[in-house]
């Protein structure tokens, strides 16, 4: 006789799916679905993320690929994949619109997809904003060349040698890039993974996040002046208290910082670790500034995340 087969009675979660449609009702969005920022997400089967990449198309390119994130077409091949960057796209090499143009048309991918691709700020990114070029190359200036200057520029701006002013002007708060990056948070949480460039300390805490990423926002946008925790050892972009080998005292805060903030651990870049990607004060903290830009001659490495099962691809 052909073999016949029979259906398996529906689970709990397809039954009430079923009931749901059937009355007319829709799941609710995906959270990531939205443009809209957020400072916290619920958790997600798989996260993947990448490390400072400072202009550095090639690497940015490997890191995707390696990911599970970006096909050899440059298309978003995640799925629902939720891809966070930790900072410093910018400075150090030449391809930093190309690299910005390809993060933001993965991100607007990904949403159609179910996925995220969420971008945080860096200290070079805020840098930038606050007019330090230092680590900005002759084709980092030549890129901004045309942009025209603010309407009421000040001294500082016009001390500025010519072949700097575009950038500056595209940076300044209120200008098109500082806006471009007020579209970013500078912390996120994914599930219980916290995210942030350098390292949020009791003090950014006391300040929660939400406010931490509103007033970086509003001074990106040219709303309000700079925070003046933006920069200094207190900076959650600046500070290397988690990624510099840490001692126990450090371990010690990073245990209290989680603990309030209801997290198992946090992810940061900002320090490169010349052996990979590190982990930490018993794993609580994972330091994943592999320095794989051509200026640092690293090799890509990314930080995977399934579950409560954390590991480096290579």
């Amino acid at each position: 006789m052909p073999a016949t087969s029979v259906p398996r009675p529906a689970g709990k979660t397809q039954t009430f799916l079923a009931i749901f449609l059937l009355a007319g009702c829709s799941p609710s969005p995906s959270p990531f679905a939205s443009e809209d920022l957020r400072s916290f997400y619920p958790g997600v089967p798989r996260i993947v993320a990448v490390g400072d990449l400072h202009g550095d198309l090639e690497a940015a390119r490997r890191a995707l690929s390696l990911a599970g994130a970006m096909d050899a077409a440059g298309h978003w091949s995640g799925g629902r994949l939720v891809l966070v960057q930790t900072g410093d796209i910018l400075d150090r090499g030449d391809q930093e619109p190309e690299m910005l143009d390809l993060f933001d048309s993965l991100a607007a991918e990904a949403r159609a997809r179910g996925g995220a691709v969420l971008l945080l700020n860096g200290n070079h990114e805020l840098m930038n904003t606050y007019q330090d070029f230092r680590y900005v190359t002759d084709d980092g200036f030549a890129d901004y060349a045309g942009t025209p200057p603010p309407a009421f520029p000040d001294s500082a701006f016009l001390a500025l040698d010519a072949a700097h002013q575009g950038r500056a002007a595209a940076f300044l708060p209120g200008g098109p890039m500082a806006r471009r990056l007020a579209r970013r948070n500078t912390a996120v949480a994914v599930g219980n993974t916290l995210f942030v460039h350098g390292g949020i300390l009791p003090a950014n805490v006391d300040l929660k996040l939400d406010s931490l990423n509103a007033r970086i926002r509003a001074w990106l946008l040219g709303d309000a002046p700079q925070p003046e925790w933006i920069r200094g050892d207190e900076s959650p972009v600046w500070n290397r208290v988690y990624s510099n080998a840490p001692g126990q005292g450090a371990c010690d805060t990073l245990s209290n910082v989680l603990e309030r903030l209801g997290m198992a651990r946090m992810v940061v870049g900002h320090t490169v670790q010349r052996t990979g990607i590190t982990a930490f004060c018993g794993g609580r903290v994972w330091a994943i500034d592999v320095g794989m830009a051509r200026h640092y001659g690293g090799r890509p490495e990314v930080l995977e995340i399934r579950e409560d099962v954390v590991r480096s691809l290579r």
